[in-house]
Parts: structure tokens; C-alpha cells; sequence
């Protein structure tokens, strides 16, 4: 993987600005997950200002390596390697988890779970005063409509993966750390997509490729993205924000996204058409989609099937309902306006389909 690396001059003066406060902040940044698509954007841009950068991860990131960051390879688990790798560090991304629909419920909780709580302990350890977490929607999700919520909306209380119960779990006891010793936030991004997207971007294009790709569903419903600049962008200010003394976002969670709620009939299609691919207008049923889910999650755990089934339950409920959210609460009190929207962010990603 050939990752190019970001000058400062090229950056928008927005991210100008909050990368110069935060340079004023730290001595050294610890971010967990970096060879993601989101760690590896976070590294990219605090290395564009020069800021010292410790990555964490369980494979090796040679483009990491090559942007000045100092990689340490190791698992969340590894409680002994985690706290010495941190020791040098005063603010931490928990960029790290085990993502998906599809899993057994001890490989999520060893990792989303047990995984964050020795970052908790290692904060602690260290005296490090600020750690973001990287959260999810998902936490919330039961299977219904989600039009416009905001943070008041409660943890789901029936969940349709170990995904979001994991996260729910971990996002809750993040923020129960809490105190004027070691502030914590939880951000919840959205569909983060963007070039060099290895999840979303390239599913959706293989799948059409194969004619497997169909909306579900009679209606359209309207969902919120988040464009990969902008969710680091939200995390810087989040890790600035922290900072103040008596910071109003300390101990709370929030919603994440372009604040641009697009069908997702349309996203599909935007993402197809950066591929010079053609539009999908076929349809399944949300009632057969879901039952096509129950059968083949009921069929690979009887078979001891490790690969993800094309359907669940839950991607079935995640197509077919609404998923948009109320960022005002990230706006106030982290100052946070997406910078680039998706018809720009969509060139760049037209771009990067190019040159591959």
C-alpha cells in the first residue's frame, strides 16, 4: 500500500488551525488502529504538522513507517506491550476494533471490549489526560428508524450483532472514566468512505459487478455518510477541545456526519458512477431480505462458517431503514463543520478509482 504524504500548505485553513492548536497541546500522540482507513488518515494529517506519532497495531504498515510514524505492532490484548508502548505518549485516539456484521461474541469482546479497558488502564498508568474514542451509530441501533436523532437517543436494548453490543459496552464504560484526571469523549462517525476506502467503496462495486447488489426495500430511506477528511477532522477538534479546562464535551458522546442525509439509493449510485459503473434499480423486499438473513446466519452458525454471509439480519435492518442524525451538539461544543461535502469528496474518490 503506497500512501501519499500530506504537506501542510495543501490542507484547508480550518485544518490549519486546529492542527497548529493541537501541536501547542502535545509532546506525542498514541493511535491505536492506525493501519485503518481512519488511523491511517489521523497519522497522515498530525504528521503533516509534524507531530510525533506512535502507531499501534496488529500488522505491519511499511507506508506508515514511511510518514514518520513509529509503529509497534501488537494486539489490544497484549496488556503489557499496550502500557509500555504508551508510556511516552500525553493523548490517545482508540481508533481500534473489531468491525463487521458477522462474528462470534468472544472474538468482539475480547477486542472492543477487554481491549479498550486495558487503554483505559494504561491512561491511567501513564497519567494521560485525554483519550478519543472512535464509537459508533450502531450502539443505538435496534432495528427501527433512526430520522434525525441526537445523543439523548439511548442504547439499543436489543442488539442485532456483537458489533454494536460491543461498542455500546465499551463506549459506556469510556465515558464513565470521565474525570479532570483523564478526560474522555466518544465520537460516533457514520459510513466513513473516502479514496483508499478498503470497506465500503470497493464492496459496493465488486457486489455490482457480480449483479449481487440490490436496494432493499419498496421506499428509499435516507442515511448520513461522513467523508474521510471530515472524521478526522472531528477528531482533532475533539482532541482539542479536550484540552480546556473545564471542557463542556468531556464525558459525552456524539453523533458524526456530512450533515448532507442522502438516499441510499443515491450514495450507491454516486459510489457506482465513480466507477464508471452503471446504476442499480433493482429491489428485494425488506421482509425476505431479513428472512434471507435469519436463514443464513442460522445456516453458517450450524456449519461452523467463519466467511460473512452476503445477508443478515442486520445489514438487512441497516438497508431498509432510516439512518440520518442531529449533529448540532458537535457543532457547539466542538466547533465542528464538515469541510468537504460528498459531491467533492466524490471527485476524489473518482480520482483514486482512476489510478488503481
Amino acid at each position: 500500500m503506497s500512501i501519499k504524504p500530506l504537506t501542510f500548505s495543501s490542507l484547508l485553513p480550518q485544518q490549519q488551525t486546529v492542527l497548529n492548536q493541537l501541536c501547542k497541546q502535545v509532546n506525542c500522540v498514541f493511535v491505536t488502529g492506525a493501519g485503518g482507513f481512519l488511523g491511517t488518515a489521523l497519522c497522515r494529517f498530525l504528521r503533516a504538522a509534524n507531530i510525533n506519532v506512535i502507531g499501534y497495531s496488529r500488522r505491519d504498515y511499511p507506508h506508515l513507517t514511511t510518514l514518520g510514524v513509529k509503529m509497534i505492532q501488537g494486539d489490544l490484548n497484549d496488556k503489557a506491550l499496550l502500557i509500555n508502548s504508551m508510556k511516552d505518549c500525553d493523548l490517545v485516539f482508540h481508533v481500534a476494533s473489531k468491525a463487521g456484521v458477522w462474528g462470534n461474541k468472544e472474538s468482539y469482546f475480547k477486542s472492543n471490549v477487554e481491549g479498550t479497558e486495558n487503554i483505559i488502564e494504561a491512561c491511567h498508568t501513564h497519567s494521560i489526560e485525554r483519550l478519543i474514542y472512535t464509537s459508533t451509530p450502531s450502539v443505538t441501533f435496534d432495528g427501527h428508524d433512526e430520522s434525525g436523532i441526537d445523543e439523548s437517543q439511548p442504547y439499543a436494548e436489543q442488539f442485532l450483532n456483537f458489533y454494536g453490543l460491543s461498542k455500546a459496552i465499551a463506549e459506556k464504560r469510556i465515558l464513565q472514566q470521565n474525570t479532570i484526571h483523564l478526560k474522555t469523549i466518544a465520537l460516533r462517525p457514520h459510513l466513513i468512505w473516502g479514496p483508499e476506502d478498503p470497506h465500503l467503496i470497493p464492496r459496493v462495486i465488486e457486489r455490482a459487478k457480480q449483479k449481487k447488489l440490490k436496494l432493499v426495500g419498496k421506499t428509499d430511506k435516507l442515511v448520513d455518510t461522513i467523508y474521510i477528511d471530515n472524521a478526522v477532522y472531528a477528531h482533532l477538534l475533539a482532541a482539542v477541545a479536550l484540552h480546556e479546562p473545564n471542557a463542556n464535551c468531556a464525558g459525552k458522546a456524539y453523533f458524526l456526519s456530512n450533515d448532507q442525509p442522502i438516499l441510499m439509493a443515491d450514495m450507491l449510485n454516486k459510489i457506482l458512477a465513480a466507477a464508471d459503473c452503471p446504476p442499480i434499480h433493482k429491489r428485494i423486499p425488506a421482509n425476505l431480505a431479513y428472512l434471507l438473513g435469519t436463514l443464513l446466519e442460522w445456516w453458517y452458525l450450524r456449519n461452523n462458517k467463519q466467511s460473512e454471509p452476503i445477508m443478515t439480519r442486520f445489514v438487512a435492518k441497516q438497508l431498509s431503514t432510516n439512518h440520518y442524525f442531529n449533529i448540532q451538539a458537535a457543532k457547539k461544543d466542538l466547533n465542528y463543520q464538515p469541510l468537504v461535502s460528498i459531491e467533492a469528496g466524490m471527485k476524489c474518490v473518482r480520482e483514486a478509482l482512476k489510478t488503481h
